[in-house]
């Protein structure tokens, strides 16, 4: 096994990711970095995504590994939800460039249900193995956000039906489905049918050279640069509903009666676009309602060279999502030595020991949640051994090398069955 087709397609995906721009996120770094790994471990690696905009056909990484524009759709930029109208196109485009550049692949490996369509017909007219990550599941996204929208309006935004059509037919297609948590598989073999055999969990993976910690008298001089306080609470991530923001404003008012020298650090959207500052201007108007404005510093931008030490800085992170297929965020500060509170609705919390690794509440419930962010502030000794315990826990377990080790092993299995089953017919 030598030659892995990779296919990401929606969002900013390039060699220097435009993270924080709509759709690019945890995803994007997710396949950015098994892409780099791959690369390094001997695999010879083509990313493919979409060309739009005025973004080149290459992005050359290294002698191994390069990100492949396929253009379609058009130029201008299309949300994940509405690519169910071009993904045929882009079959059709990407099979073409193949035969053209005269390309030859052992595995394609897609990301989320649009690559994933595309990516098991075009495994089919190679011949290859197929294998899929979901990232997020449809059901469980429409299950999780049913009672924050109107049917026909929820429909209309994310066409879930749509989408969970298309993901059944991938799942039960494909070779095999590496979930990234325990719960995604559980859904899969009982919303989805994938038989048990076909799927299994490998989790998200950290920069273990990137994210780590550091003695706290730099850490000191870190927060000083950063304009961070001690006792500061940072939330960080994409300006989007289900992230939970406005769950976490209504918890904010127990920390603080609690910890009245406590802040929030909002480190929330990032490409200023509309949808960006309309949510940001709807947070800033609840926080006022609520009496917490001044309580709250915005970082509307954090760039990517800053994040570690922005990590750093805080006394805590919190993940307050309404749902969260993993929470790499999490994971990144935790490595970083920050204690993470994180949302019971997702993958993560099934993995930490509660009290030793990390805090875990429901931020449906705003007194609960605010009484566990403020565990950390109120007790010292139990921030250290989250700190300590979390950091250990992070980069022994989500190690990127370690991540793609345990991938191209799912890959090989899965092209040797696939053998197996052709000498047969």
């Amino acid at each position: 096994m030598k030659s892995i087709l990779m296919i990401s397609l929606h969002g900013y995906v390039g060699a220097n990711a435009e993270l924080g721009k709509p759709d690019t996120g945890g995803q994007v770094v997710y396949v950015l970095e098994l892409a780099e790994r791959f690369s390094r471990l001997g695999k010879r690696v083509d990313l493919v995504t979409r060309q739009f905009e005025d973004q080149p056909e290459y992005d050359h990484v290294d002698e191994n590994y390069s990100v492949w524009r396929i253009p379609f759709g058009g130029k201008k930029f299309i949300r994940k939800e509405d690519m169910h109208d071009h993904l045929k196109k882009f079959v059709t485009n990407t099979l073409a460039a193949i035969k053209k550049e005269r390309k030859k692949y052992d595995v394609v490996y897609s990301h989320y249900w649009d690559a994933g369509w595309a990516g098991q017909k075009i495994a089919e007219e190679l011949g290859i193995s197929h294998v899929h990550t979901p990232h997020s599941l449809g059901w469980w996204k429409q299950h999780s956000m049913g009672s924050d929208m109107e049917e026909k309006e929820m429909e209309k935004t994310y066409r879930f039906k749509e989408r969970i059509r298309k993901e059944y037919f991938v799942y039960q297609m494909c070779n095999y489905v590496i979930a990234t948590t325990l719960p995604q598989v559980d859904l899969l073999t009982k919303q989805y049918d994938v038989l048990p055999k076909n799927c299994g969990m490998i989790p998200p993976g950290i920069d273990e050279n990137r994210f780590f910690p550091v003695p706290s008298k730099e850490n000191d001089r870190i927060r000083a640069k950063y304009d961070i306080q001690p006792t500061d609470i940072l939330a960080l991530g994409r300006m989007a509903h289900n992230k939970g923001y406005d769950l976490l404003f209504h918890a904010l008012p127990t920390v603080f009666e609690l910890c009245p020298e406590a802040r929030l650090v909002a480190a929330i959207g990032g490409d200023q676009s509309d949808q960006d500052n309309q949510g940001i201007e709807k947070l800033k108007k609840l926080a006022e309602e609520l009496g917490i404005a001044d309580k709250i510093s915005w970082k509307n931008y954090i760039a990517d060279e800053d994040l570690a030490n922005v990590y750093r800085s805080a006394n805590i992170f919190v993940m307050p999502s309404r749902y969260e297929p993993f929470g790499m965020v999490a994971i990144e500060a935790m490595a970083c030595g920050t204690p993470s509170i994180i949302t019971v609705h997702g993958g993560l919390c099934d993995l930490i020991d509660f009290g030793k690794q990390g805090l875990f509440a429901d931020p449906h419930r705003p007194k609960e949640f605010g009484a566990m962010m403020a565990m950390p502030l109120l007790y010292p000794k139990l921030r250290n051994e989250l700190s300590v315990e979390g950091a250990r826990f992070a980069r022994r377990n989500f190690g990127w090398t370690g991540i793609a080790k345990r991938m191209l092993e799912v890959f090989r299995s899965s092209i040797n069955q696939r053998t197996m089953e052709s000498n047969v017919y």
